[in-house]
C-alpha cells in the first residue's frame, strides 16, 4: 500500500517532522520522471521501512548561466508529487527561492575547484559552484543520513562526493545507475523538448557511448586471446607463406593485441557522433571525453581503473548529456612465441580450420 505524502514547503516544517530511522533525501529540481523514481525506490530500500525518505524540488537559479532555460525549465509540482509518492517517498520538500536564499543570492559560495571548470563546467561556467552551494544548503536544511544522486550526472556527481569529504559532511552520497528508456536514450527532464526526429538525432548520444564500450569489449576479448594463446608476427608470416590468409590475419591480430586503449574508444565513439552531425536536424557536439573519474582529466592510453566516457551535445535548442561507466583492466605482456614452425602452425590450422576459407578476421577490431 502506497503511503501518503506530505508536501512541506519550510525547513522549519521538515525539522519538525518526527521520524524515526535513517532519513535519506533524493534533491532534484523537479519535472519528475523514472529516473527520478528510481533514485526514490532506492531511497526507499536503503532507508527501510521506519526510515524516512525525503524529495527536494527546487529550481535552483544558480545553476543557470546567461541564456540558459532557467524561465523554460518545466515546473511540474503537482504531478512531482504524485511520482513522488508512488515511489515511496514520504516527504516532498518544495521551498521557495526565498526559503533557500532568504538574503538573496548569496555572497559565499561554495568553489567546484579545478574539476568543476572542465568539460561541464567549461561548456556552463559557474554551473558547478552553483550546484555545489545549493547541494550544501539543502544538505543542511534537510539533515540527510544519505543523500542519492543519479550516475547519468558524473561530473556533478563527483562533486559532490568531493565536497562532502572535504567539507566533513556528515552524510553517505550514494550513486544509482542511468535510467535509459527502451531506445537507450538517458532519461531527461529535458527530453520533453525534443521533437520526433530531434529525438532520433538524440539517439546518437547513447549509441557513440554504446559503440566504445563495444570497443573497449572487442579490446579486450582479443588481448584475452593473445594472453591465453600468444603469437607473434613470426606465427603470422609463416601462416602467410602457407597461404592462409585467414588464419595469417588473425594471427597478427592477436600479437599485436593490446588491452584496451583509450584512443580506440574514442575513436569508436566519434564516428558515431560525427555521422550524427551529418543528419537533419544535426546534432552539434559540445564535447566527448574520457575521464578519470576522480579528477575529469582526460586519461592517456596505458590507463588502467575505472574511467568515465562522457558526451554532451545539442539537438536543436535541447543540450543533453549522457556518459557510461568503463573499467580499464591492467595488461600482462604476452610471451614472443617465435620457435613456431610453419609446419607446426599448418597443423594447427588444418585441424582448426579445415575449410581453410579466406573470410575475414573475426577478431580485428
Amino acid at each position: 500500500m502506497t503511503r501518503p505524502t506530505r508536501l512541506l514547503h519550510t525547513a522549519a516544517e521538515l525539522r519538525a517532522l518526527a521520524h524515526e530511522g535513517r532519513r535519506a533525501v533524493v534533491m532534484t529540481m523537479g519535472a519528475l520522471h523514472e529516473g527520478h523514481a528510481t533514485l526514490v525506490r532506492h531511497a526507499r530500500d536503503v532507508a527501510g521501512p521506519h526510515g524516512q525518505v525525503v524529495v527536494t524540488v527546487f529550481v535552483n537559479p544558480l545553476q543557470f548561466g546567461a541564456g540558459e532555460d532557467l524561465d523554460r525549465y518545466p515546473r511540474t509540482l503537482e504531478s512531482d508529487l504524485k511520482v513522488a509518492e508512488r515511489a515511496g517517498a514520504d516527504v516532498v520538500f518544495a521551498p521557495g527561492v526565498d526559503e533557500v536564499y532568504p538574503g538573496g543570492e548569496p555572497q559565499v559560495r561554495i568553489s567546484a575547484g579545478p574539476m568543476g571548470e572542465r568539460l561541464e563546467g567549461a561548456a556552463r561556467p559557474g554551473h558547478f559552484d552553483g550546484m555545489l552551494t545549493v547541494v550544501a544548503k539543502l544538505l543542511h536544511l534537510t539533515a540527510p543520513d544519505i543523500a542519492l544522486y543519479g550516475e547519468k550526472d558524473a561530473q556533478q556527481l563527483a562533486l559532490i562526493r568531493r565536497m562532502v569529504r572535504d567539507l566533513n559532511f556528515p552524510v553517505e552520497i550514494v550513486g544509482v545507475p542511468t535510467v535509459r528508456e527502451s531506445d537507450g536514450l538517458a532519461l531527461s527532464s529535458r527530453n520533453r523538448y525534443l521533437a520526433a526526429d530531434e529525438r532520433r538525432t538524440a539517439l546518437a548520444l547513447s549509441t557513440a557511448l554504446f559503440a566504445g564500450r563495444e570497443r573497449l569489449a572487442a579490446q579486450q576479448a582479443l588481448s584475452a586471446r593473445a594472453q591465453a594463446n600468444p603469437a607473434s608476427r613470426a606465427r603470422a608470416d609463416a601462416l602467410t607463406a602457407l597461404g592462409e590468409a585467414r588464419a595469417a590475419a588473425d594471427a597478427h591480430a592477436v600479437s599485436q593485441a593490446a588491452l584496451g586503449r583509450p584512443s580506440a574508444v574514442r575513436t569508436a565513439a566519434r564516428a558515431v557522433l560525427d555521422d550524427a552531425a551529418r543528419l537533419r536536424p544535426p546534432l552539434a557536439l559540445d564535447y566527448l571525453a574520457l575521464v578519470d573519474p576522480a579528477d575529469f582529466t582526460e586519461v592517456p592510453d596505458g590507463f588502467t581503473g575505472e574511467a568515465v566516457l562522457a558526451v554532451a551535445a545539442r539537438v536543436g535548442t535541447t543540450r543533453l548529456i549522457d556518459n557510461l561507466p568503463l573499467t580499464f583492466a591492467p595488461e600482462d605482456t604476452a610471451q614472443d612465441t617465435t620457435q613456431d614452425t610453419a609446419e607446426e602452425l599448418a597443423q594447427e590450422t588444418t585441424s582448426a580450420d579445415p575449410a581453410g576459407t579466406d573470410e575475414a578476421p573475426g577478431a580485428a577490431v
